[in-house]
């Protein structure tokens, strides 16, 4: 008995330690419903892990107005809502013209989880399955990045490394390349396949639910490495999440339940198994099959909780400006073992 008390306090202490890595790993158009039903049925052994081992929902919804790509990943980097005067205000879903960024689009400066990283002294990274992701390179590079004020001059330009326009696979090789030689204490990782077969060939077909079995395959990958290497092993913490899910062909009606539910997993340091929702009764609540405004008290677990999340993890301050997720408040363990 005094055995189980003593290893339930060393688990405890570790869960509370945070994290020296956090790995944010979106999952382009992964509607809950379709990753829930390749999860029963076997088909998914990886996202099968994570809810067994995360602190998670299939809950989890994205932006109240705006369910595409671009813009919901604006969010989970920035922790703004896409509109109204704390949003981020970027709808476009292509690529940024010549000398557009997230600043000049909202007319003024949009801080990221990359600058309070990065202003930290902390190593970043993106790598994204979409040439449209120029976005943040161009929005957070040495021309266009803010000055550093945090302690020592890090420099103006965010990100350390920057990947874009390729397959999973491509992507997962780079990823744990860069983290084997030079890791980044912060990377943001975005896979496309799920959406792109989606658009071609209906969310939930065939070739839709391989693209998501072949991305069950690259999460289990950075998994099998956060859990092994040497650096990251017990120092890092995965976040799991997508943007949208989708109906038919597409995602652009933002108030159907198919789109606007997804999942959220987070795997690692600093976590303990169970539901986000019961971890977090009094600031979060569970919106069941609802679709609650961005105004709404309490509200549910959002995507855009990413970004202030890590840096919580990093032991790091909230994002300049941010809404969602700004108090760091989200519990990844049970309330009745945390420190009043």
């Amino acid at each position: 008995m005094k055995r189980l008390f003593f290893a339930a306090l060393l688990a405890l202490a570790i869960a509370a330690q945070g994290a020296d890595y956090v790995i944010a790993i979106s999952i382009d158009g992964m509607g809950s419903s379709y990753m829930q039903k390749l999860v029963d049925s076997g088909n998914l052994p990886h996202f099968k892990q994570l809810e067994a081992q995360s602190a998670w929902t299939a809950d989890a919804r994205n932006d109240f107005d705006v369910t595409v790509t671009l813009p919901n990943h604006a969010s989970m980097i920035t922790g703004r809502p896409v509109l109204g005067a704390a949003g981020h205000s970027w709808t476009n879903n292509t690529a940024p013209a010549a000398g557009v960024t997230l600043h000049s689009n909202k007319g003024s400066y949009v801080a990221s989880v990359f600058d309070v990283a990065h202003d930290n002294g902390k190593r970043t990274g993106l790598w994204a399955g979409k040439r449209k992701f120029s976005l943040f390179a161009v929005s957070y590079d040495a021309q266009h990045g803010a000055p550093d004020v945090t302690g020592k001059d890090d420099g103006r330009n965010k990100l350390d490394v920057f990947f874009c326009d390729k397959s999973a696979p491509e992507l997962t090789d780079a990823l744990l390349s860069t983290m084997s030689s030079q890791p980044c204490q912060f990377a943001f990782v975005h896979f496309a396949e799920t959406d792109t077969a989606g658009h071609m060939s209906d969310w939930g077909s065939a070739d839709y639910n391989d693209a998501l079995e072949l991305l069950d395959g690259c999460v289990g990958r950075i998994m099998d490495f956060a859990a092994t290497n040497a650096a990251l092993k017990g120092k890092t913490t995965l976040i799991v999440t997508s943007d949208h899910g989708g109906k038919d062909r597409n995602h652009i009606q933002a108030d159907d339940p198919l789109i606007y539910t997804i999942p959220f997993f987070v795997w690692g340091a600093g976590v303990t198994a169970g539901d986000l929702y019961a971890f977090n009764p009094v600031t979060r609540r569970n919106p069941g099959t609802g679709h609650p405004a961005c105004t709404e008290q309490p509200q549910p677990v959002r995507n855009g909780e990413v970004g202030n999340l890590a840096l919580k993890l990093l032991g790091l301050g909230s994002i300049p400006g941010s809404a969602i997720g700004a108090q760091q408040d989200l519990a990844l363990t049970p309330p009745q073992t945390r420190k009043p």
